[in-house]
């Protein structure tokens, strides 16, 4: 009999060449490799953007001081002016009173100038009714110390 000859086996050839232990630690070195890369770059892009972002604050806060500040500084100048025309107005209205006194001393005294002169005109014509009454006294008392009548008539309108 004729021996049997085993079938030969087709060996397929690896998918992969085999991986030494050589060859698998360089591997992993550059993935761990790749990776620390990769953490170190988004770390440098995190820092940036905390960066931009604080920069952006610190701006922000810098608009906002420098805002405050021209605000603070219109508040003062506001002030300021209010205070020197409200400080002119005080003046005008001291010198308005000083003048309002003047003027009303002024008119006291003629005032009394007039009230003076009214005592003295009051004073004549009483002096002068006084004379009158006098005069007619003494014209009376002569009258009837001669009997006589009087030649006008003291009644000018009635012919008695």
């Amino acid at each position: 009999m004729e021996a049997e000859v085993p079938p030969q086996i087709k060996q397929e050839p690896p998918l992969a060449p085999i991986a030494t232990p050589n060859d698998v630690i360089p591997m992993f070195h550059q993935r761990k490799v790749q990776k620390d890369l990769l953490t170190e770059i988004l770390l440098f892009h995190s820092l940036k953007m905390r960066k931009d972002h604080l920069s952006s604050r610190h701006g922000k806060k810098a608009k906002k001081a420098k805002a405050q500040k021209k605000l603070s500084a219109v508040g003062t100048w506001e002030k300021t002016h209010t205070a020197k025309l409200e400080a002119k107005l005080k003046q005008l209205e001291d010198q308005l009173e000083h003048k309002k006194a003047e003027y009303a001393e002024k008119i006291k005294n003629e005032v009394a100038l007039i009230h003076q002169e009214a005592d003295e005109k009051r004073a004549v014509v009483e002096a002068r009714r006084g004379e009158e009454f006098l005069k007619a006294e003494e014209t009376a008392a002569r009258y009837r110390a001669t009997g006589q009548t009087p030649k006008n008539q003291l009644l000018g309108c009635c012919g008695c």
